[in-house]
């Protein structure tokens, strides 16, 4: 390479001063128009896009609305040559009769343009008679058709297997008439088996089924065509495409039984313009965008300037807010909008910061059904001016819908002016406080009612203690009337009034007794000791409370029906506290209809068989059902959840025990007391015990019919 001449190596170290005033001159007017070169540099760009989109908009509108037209045509064709095959389903009733049958065939070809020909085939695939459209001339050569083409036997086949209608594939069929005429048709064949067992044959027309099935409205400005799969094109209609234009193709495949066509529709399109007539207006908008940006750039410097003032409150507030302790804190504007939360008051409610701010009356922390009230008390409060610097309590819900308490206080927010900007608030979760507290309370109640149960077993000793002497004493002055009831040196007393008084007497004696085994058996349940059980007809058990049932019936207008069938076997049970259980529960149902009619005052008792629970390991039983109903006014949610609960009670003089005893008694037997609604008013109380001797147990499914 040659060096360079010396000449052009002795250029002057800087320019000289006309070209440095130029060059500075450039640079400043680079750096003032750069941004604004850069900003038509993106307008021009975005103009160019948009009208790329436009444009490529329109054509996608073009190729949505050519599939959709596709789609609708296959659907037409689908429907139509439905409609055919039930059409040629008539003819299976036609007379068997060759001319009458031609008469029906013709009727149908009358009425089916895109038919060529129906033939009528016996079980062999063999011609029998044949009828062909008015609408041309003689398509096919009568001599071809005798014999039955293989596709055609092929899809006979296929249709007499399915039960339905089958095409062959379609075939190229030349004219025959006028003689010497060129040119053919593509058809395609339908055959469909008959019941008697031949099949009636209906030759399609591609050109004829195109035309007539979808219509002139698709072929307007379109090319439509039936193709096979392979893309082999049969048949088209339709408007030619003409230089110039723009090709939009659509495909649908038409998949019929025995033959598979492609429906493809050609739309014929002038290309979209390259500039739409949207044009002025993009311009326009475009120009108001320019002016707009101007604007902004306008603003965004004096929000800088506002920026700044703005930053140093901002940070004085945050750094109060940060140094103060370290609860639940919320900021609220003079409109009451939420402006500040911190992480603590977030965690403590379950929201996020983004969901608080802004918010002023439709607070989500807030209960739904409290928010107004809360919304009224904050609006007096901030009008008054007086803030609960000592705190008062509130409840919030958290975002899975937890309610817990919480303790706030609420103060003036001052900013560095000392201007008041809104409130400052602080809140303290309590709910652990109001756990413990409820813990506490919780142990008071259980002591209480361990004292009170203590006081019931202390009552229940006292009684079986001193009441058997009482009852001893009863007992031995009736046995002493009926001794001298019974001997003759006694004063005279007539016959009837004899046996009245010793009726009475033994009646004292019995119940005297009865009240002795009462006050035992409370003894032995109290002190938990085990009970000798033994076999007991259900019928003994409900006559041995009848008489007492029975006197507080008559006193209450209550009507007592008995349901005990004779054939039930023995239950294994103490027939003592059997019997309490069951006075227990027939009186509080007469007391549960004190305000029924007394016409619908009805207290039945009952028994029937039931397949009762096995425990775990415990040998199959048999069990019977005792049930009391009544017709009382039921019994609500709120009172079913506690009713066996010790010590609750619906009655001003009741001590709520007697249910809980009664279940205690069953569980004891093994059985179990349950309660459920009677139709169509009233409760049963059903319980259950084991029958005497081992057996094998019922189904669980089994239930005893509640009487009544």
């Amino acid at each position: 390479m040659s060096e360079p001449p010396q000449a052009a190596l002795d250029l002057p170290a800087t320019p000289p001063a006309p070209w440095r005033r130029t060059l500075r001159a450039l640079r400043s007017l680079w750096r003032r128009w750069f941004l604004w070169v850069l900003l038509a540099v993106l307008v021009m760009g975005l103009l160019v896009t948009v009208v790329w989109l436009a444009g490529r908009h329109e054509v996608e509108q073009v190729q949505a609305r050519l599939d959709r037209d596709t789609a609708d045509a296959v659907a037409d064709l689908r429907a139509g040559l439905a409609r055919n095959v039930q059409s040629l389903q008539t003819l299976q009733a036609a007379p068997q009769d060759p001319a009458q049958w031609g008469a029906v065939a013709a009727e149908l070809l009358r009425g089916h343009r895109e038919w060529l020909r129906i033939e009528w085939r016996d079980a062999r695939f063999g011609l029998l008679h044949a009828a062909d459209t008015p609408y041309r001339p003689e398509v096919f050569d009568p001599a071809e058709r005798v014999e039955a083409s293989p596709d055609l036997v092929m899809a006979c086949t296929a249709a007499r297997r399915q039960r339905s209608a089958a095409y062959a594939p379609s075939h190229y069929v030349p004219f025959v008439q006028p003689p010497g005429t060129a040119g053919g048709l593509e058809v395609m064949d339908l055959c469909l088996p008959l019941e008697s067992g031949g099949y009636l044959v209906a030759a399609y027309g591609l050109r004829g089924m195109l035309g007539e099935m979808l219509g002139p409205a698709l072929m307007r400005g379109q090319e439509v065509s039936l193709a096979e799969t392979d893309g082999t094109r049969l048949v088209s209609l339709g408007t030619a495409r003409r230089v110039g234009n723009r090709v939009f193709t659509a495909q649908q495949l038409l998949d019929l039984p025995g033959n598979a066509l492609v429906l493809r529709v050609d739309g014929w399109r002038t290309a979209p313009d390259l500039f739409p007539n949207v044009l002025t207006g993009l311009v326009t908008a475009m120009s108001i965008a320019l002016v707009s940006v101007l604007v902004l750039l306008a603003r965004d410097t004096r929000r800088r300037e506002q920026a700044e003032a703005e930053l140093s409150d901002a940070l004085a507030f945050r750094k109060a807010m940060e140094d103060s302790v370290m609860t639940g804190l919320r900021a609220r504007d003079l409109q009451g909008r939420i402006t500040y939360v911190n992480p603590a008051f977030c965690e403590m409610v379950g929201f996020a910061p983004e969901e608080l701010l802004g918010a002023s009356r439709d607070v989500p922390y807030w209960p739904s059904e409290l928010a107004h009230e809360y919304w009224q008390r904050q609006r007096q409060r901030q009008a008054s001016g007086d803030f609960a610097r000592e705190g008062f309590e509130s409840v919030f819900q958290r975002k899975d819908g937890t309610r817990f308490p919480v303790l706030i206080f609420e103060a003036p927010l001052v900013n560095a002016q000392r201007v008041q900007t809104g409130w400052m608030s602080a809140f303290i979760d309590i709910s652990e406080q109001r756990r413990i507290e409820e813990i506490s309370r919780a142990s008071q109640e259980r002591l209480q009612a361990s004292a009170r149960l203590a006081a019931v077993g202390e009552m229940a000793s006292l009684l079986s203690h001193e009441l058997t002497q009482p009852l001893a004493a009863i007992a031995s002055y009736a046995t002493g009337s009926l001794n001298l009831l019974a001997d003759p040196a006694a004063a005279p007393v007539p016959a009837p009034e004899r046996e009245d008084i010793a009726m009475a007497v033994r009646r004292i004696a019995e119940q005297a007794d009865r009240a002795g085994q009462v006050i035992r058996s409370v003894h032995d349940f109290v002190r938990r000791r085990d009970r000798t059980r033994e076999a007991v007809a259900p019928r003994l058990l409900f006559d041995a409370v009848l008489p007492l049932v029975g006197l507080q019936a008559r006193k209450l207008g209550v009507r007592i029906e008995l349901d005990v069938p004779a054939d039930l076997p023995a239950v294994q049970c103490d027939p003592t506290l059997v019997e309490q259980v069951i006075l227990n529960l027939a009186r509080n149902g007469m007391q549960a209809m004190d305000g029924a009619p007394p016409g619908q005052r009805v207290l039945c008792l009952a028994a029937a068989r039931v397949g009762g629970p096995v425990s775990a390991g415990a040998a199959a039983r048999r069990w019977l059902a005792l049930s009391v109903t009544d017709r009382g006014s039921g019994i609500d949610e709120a009172t079913a959840a506690r009713l066996f609960t010790p010590f609750f009670t619906t009655r001003p003089d009741g001590m709520g025990l007697g249910l809980s005893l009664c279940r205690t008694v069953v569980e004891q037997h093994g059985g179990e007391l349950v309660h459920e609604p009677s139709a169509p008013c009233g409760t049963v109380f059903r319980f259950t015990l084991p029958v005497a001797g081992a057996a094998p147990a019922l189904p669980p499914t089994e239930t005893a019919a509640a009487p009544g």
